[in-house]
């Protein structure tokens, strides 16, 4: 039912958002499940009213249109008597620290730990998604704690991160939550990021992006039939995403999960090597991640080393200065080479940095600056 009524979005796109029906029989089951769940009942941003009691949500590309007692595809906000709510203020899944190179994250304060959380719940339909228990899932369906924006705060103090990244599932989807957080944790002197799907409109981004220090986006292909038969989504918004995020001066890295005869085509490769290039520049960082069967593609072979390789050299080839290879422990791509002088200036094995040659942000045999975070 999920996957039809995020076909029929997609479908409507150029015409308009559609009805969305799913979600609860009446208003009444609605307060009762989120009574008996321990949901949130916040009055969500970025919406508007619509005749009939209906509203419209304007977070992200879907703009579901809900008739009251109805929830959005991303089943964390529901109209309630001509009002949008969020369930998930307050409400993570998942809560650890972690480092900063799991996000991935390589330029920006290598070596640091990140204390990360999610809520559940995704906006898009990733048939491949890794953390699909979590974010394919109704907040009702998945244990969640309560944890305010002040206490993540004090938290990620308390462990001594230097930031708070929201990820795991789409933070776009618990929007209000990371908002508030961000806010308190930049006058507590903590650094904010995020790992995003980028499907999110442009008027939140803008907001958030006040607050965000780095960003890694995941641009899962690069066609749009590959966003609508495997994310159930469309490719432009995330490349306007891209953009506005660059546009912002928020340090940008890109992820791309190569799946084994679904984007691993070079010749889509090389388009969006050249995009990247040509749109944010050749010192944005691109991961090529590889793929291991889950969620709806366990028949999928995992992506072999040399599929990774030759993407890695074809983005090289596009002029991309910062190209890694991820999911892969111990590969070379995984470390950070001087672009002029060719010296690897950070070495790493998985997440641990084993040796780091950078001075002041420069390289130590050459003296190139490194574009980055690093203190």
């Amino acid at each position: 039912m999920k996957r039809l009524l995020i076909l029929l979005l997609i479908l409507s796109s150029t015409v308009g958002a559609i009805q969305f029906d799913a979600g609860f029989s009446s208003v009444k089951e609605a307060l009762e499940k989120i009574r008996e769940a321990n949901l949130s009942k916040l009055e969500a941003l970025y919406w508007k009213s619509l005749p009939g009691g209906a509203v419209q949500c304007q977070l992200c590309p879907n703009r579901c249109v809900l008739s009251n007692g109805k929830r959005g595809l991303c089943g964390d906000r529901v109209n309630l008597e001509g009002k949008l709510f969020t369930l998930v203020f307050a409400r993570p899944v998942a809560i650890h620290v972690d480092p900063i190179e799991k996000k991935p994250l390589s330029h920006f304060l290598p070596g640091t730990t990140a204390f990360s959380i999610a809520t559940a719940g995704c906006n898009l339909g990733c048939i491949f998604c890794q953390n699909w228990q979590i974010s394919q899932v109704k907040p009702e369906e998945a244990s969640h704690f309560i944890a305010e924006p002040r206490q993540i705060v004090e938290e990620a103090l308390k462990s001594r991160s230097r930031t708070i990244a929201y990820t795991y599932t789409e933070p776009t989807v618990f929007y209000e939550y990371m908002l508030e957080t961000a806010k308190l944790a930049k006058k507590a002197g903590l650094r904010n990021i995020m790992h995003s799907c980028g499907y999110i409109n442009p008027e939140p981004l803008k907001e958030l992006l006040k607050y965000m220090d780095a960003c890694n986006i995941d641009l899962k292909g690069f066609s749009e039939e590959f966003y609508e038969k495997m994310c159930y989504g469309r490719l432009q918004p995330v490349l306007d995403s891209l953009k506005t995020v660059k546009q912002a001066g928020v340090w940008l890295e890109i992820s791309n999960l190569i799946i084994p005869g679904k984007n691993d085509d070079p010749k889509m490769i090389k388009a969006m090597c050249s995009w990247i290039k040509e749109n944010l520049g050749p010192e944005v960082p691109l991961y090529f991640s590889a793929f291991h069967p889950n969620y709806k593609l366990q028949g999928v072979p995992p992506t072999p080393v040399e599929t990774l390789e030759r993407a890695a050299r074809i983005g090289r080839e596009c002029g991309l200065n910062f190209v890694y290879i991820g999911n892969v422990y111990g590969h070379a791509g995984e470390n950070t080479y001087c672009p002029k002088c060719k010296k690897m200036v950070i070495e790493r094995l998985g997440y641990i940095i084993k040796e780091n040659n950078l001075v002041n942000g420069r390289c130590r045999f050459c003296g190139y600056k490194m574009p980055g975070v690093w203190k």
